[in-house]
């Protein structure tokens, strides 16, 4: 396997220590599409992720949030397989995991079943201390409740 190297990168970077492992996951591809899903950007900080879930019941869809990692899982009922007996089976109903990697200020926020679609619905929460704020060139900062910088 091929080795990336990302010092020239780095060296003006500070807080990407997780870049190698954001790097890993996006690297590692997704060798199987199901189930098929679309991301969707509703407002400026509002977003939805779709999943095609056709034959899965509430019970057998569980997500979970983990390590900035939403992990969505579905599992099937393997006693009800066995006893039916299909001539064609075209609806794949197999089980599943798929997983996104989150931005640590995105959210999940809700999540809702209906018409064979999982929808979960994600919020871009900025922090106050993440925000941009001004600094003046004198030293003081521009906002009352940061702390001040000073010169050396």
């Amino acid at each position: 396997m091929r080795t990336l190297d990302f010092a020239p990168l780095l060296r003006s970077s500070i807080g990407f220590e997780n870049l190698n492992r954001l790097v890993d996951f996006a690297t590692r591809g997704d060798s199987d599409a199901y189930p098929p899903y679309n991301i969707e950007k509703l407002a400026e900080d509002t977003y939805r992720i779709s999943m095609a879930v056709a034959g899965f019941s509430r019970d057998e869809l569980e997500l979970t949030v983990q390590d900035n990692v939403l992990i969505v899982l579905g599992k099937t009922e393997k006693a009800e397989e066995a006893e039916r007996q299909f001539l064609h089976r075209g609806i794949a109903k197999r089980a599943f995991e798929r997983r996104f990697q989150l931005a640590d200020t995105i959210k999940v926020t809700a999540a809702g079943y209906s018409d064979g679609l999982l929808n979960i619905e994600l919020k871009r929460e900025v922090p106050e201390h993440k925000k941009p704020r001004r600094i003046a060139i004198d030293g003081e900062t521009i906002d009352s409740d940061a702390p001040a910088l000073v010169a050396a």
